[in-house]
């Protein structure tokens, strides 16, 4: 279902000068352990972001996962990306989030970056579903214009893809407004906040429990704190793999 979105990302990403990364060897891919679905990963280096990773999970009708986070470079000050497309087959339910994710909430920051997420939020009325976010705090590493949907066929019938092409059009322009403008946070701090932000995600993150279900206890610990968030405080006392080249789409 997502394999058009994950191709769209991934050609933009390289469109843009993406080079693929080394990912921890085993990690790259991995069969579900009762061999029904399969997850792959890519990471990426480009002009502007020290990280780019994506994962995309197919277990065929029962399960759909499209997961993506672009970490900007630490002399740049723009939101983090973070995309997260999760399709329920057996309950026909979406669940959709995407946002430009805050490193401070403060309104001199909010006015210079999310004027174009503002206008997405108007544009796709479906996406400003005003429940809960049930595992973050969305007053915390996350914007005021988040992006969520839960929802069923309807949402995925054309709107889903009008929504994330015209999402990531909006986030590729941030880097302009970071090339004309200077930066108010100093990239000792943002190095602080994006760490800090990847330990607060590792602590919280609800996919762990449905990648342990599929992938085993082992396997999804790695992975969570070796490719997920690498720099959260709970990998310091992991032995780190040696590295492979990624693959390419």
């Amino acid at each position: 279902m997502f394999d058009p979105l994950l191709e769209e990302l991934n050609r933009n990403i390289k469109g843009r000068g993406g080079k693929p990364q080394p990912i921890p060897i085993g990690l790259e891919k991995c069969l579900a352990i009762n061999g029904e679905g399969v997850i792959r990963s890519w990471l990426w280096k480009l002009p502007g972001f020290r990280r780019w990773r994506v994962t995309r999970l197919d277990a065929g009708r029962n399960l759909q996962v499209l997961n993506s986070v672009a970490y900007p470079e630490y002399i740049n000050e723009q939101p983090l990306m973070g995309i997260d497309l999760l399709w329920f087959g057996k309950a026909s339910k979406l669940v959709a989030v995407m946002d430009f994710q805050p490193l401070i909430q403060d309104k001199a920051y909010f006015d210079k970056y999310f004027d174009g997420l503002k206008l997405l939020r108007n544009r796709f009325p479906e996406f400003s579903n005003q429940e809960i976010m049930r595992s973050f705090d969305p007053h915390q590493y996350f914007s005021p214009w988040l992006l969520f949907c839960r929802g069923g066929i309807e949402q995925t019938n054309g709107l889903i893809s009008e929504a994330f092409s015209a999402f990531l059009d909006s986030y590729w322009s941030l880097q302009e407004i970071s090339n004309t403008s200077s930066s108010k946070i100093r990239p000792g701090e943002v190095k602080r906040l994006q760490i800090a932000y990847e330990q607060y995600s590792s602590e919280r993150d609800p996919a762990h429990h449905l990648f342990t279900s599929y992938f085993g206890k082992q396997w999804s610990e790695r992975f969570l704190q070796e490719f997920l968030f690498p720099t959260s405080k709970n990998n310091k006392s992991l032995p780190q793999m040696n590295l492979i080249k990624s693959h390419e789409p």
